[in-house]
């Protein structure tokens, strides 16, 4: 598999030209494919993940490293309900990352991916990583495993909720991002459960959504 970095400036470098779609401006006061995210929420949470690894890569690191799989159970958002405060601060979140309209996102997230690109490239996979919402800290492959997860998962969403096709990501990139949410099933449903939604229709559960 090609460096976790490169897979995710792959895919941020996807986000950003999605975020420049003018049918996210037309769209962008409408509701979204999400429960409770208008598009432009949407799209700030999107462009968030290239502004939380800035955020990380400038933190100072107070907590320990944890592995992904406890970082994933440590989160509450992961098994909440919309209601929850963690659900609400992260579309409180993005509609604040997106306060300023389409234009001034895009800008910002391109501007984002420009120091990622340069500043990635340079970093050890196993630096650790300060979360500065978190209580907790991980290493920077894992941290940017996470986010590729979330930049695969809302580009979808995004394109849905504007009418277009879900951006093509390569392979590699995608890979992962199944690896990892296949895992989080398991953790959370069990693994007879995964095996018969993707081998037996007659006895598939209603869901093995990994969240």
């Amino acid at each position: 598999m090609a460096d976790i970095r490169e897979l995710y400036l792959t895919a941020a470098a996807s986000a950003v030209a999605l975020l420049r779609d003018p049918a996210v401006a037309v769209a962008w006061r409408k509701p979204s494919a999400l429960t409770e995210f208008t598009v432009a929420g949407l799209a700030g949470h999107l462009a968030q993940q290239l502004f939380r690894v800035e955020a990380a890569l400038g933190a100072e690191v107070t907590n320990a490293v944890i592995p992904l799989g406890e970082h994933y159970s440590r989160s509450a958002w992961v098994t909440a309900g919309l209601g929850h405060e963690s659900n609400v601060s992260i579309r409180r979140g993005g509609e604040d990352a997106a306060a300023e309209g389409p234009e001034a996102l895009v800008a910002r997230a391109q501007a984002n991916l420009d120091q990622l690109t340069a500043a990635l490239r340079d970093e050890s996979g196993d630096r650790a990583l300060g979360l500065p919402w978190a209580q907790w800290s991980l290493t920077l492959d894992d941290f940017l495993l996470t986010r590729l997860v979330e930049l695969v998962v809302h580009s979808d969403d995004l394109a849905a909720s504007i009418g277009i096709p879900t951006p093509e990501l390569p392979q590699d990139v995608v890979d992962p991002v199944v690896d990892l949410l296949a895992r989080l099933a398991v953790h959370r449903h069990g693994p007879t459960a995964v095996i018969r939604a993707l081998s037996r229709a007659e006895r598939a559960p209603a869901t093995i959504s990994a969240f």
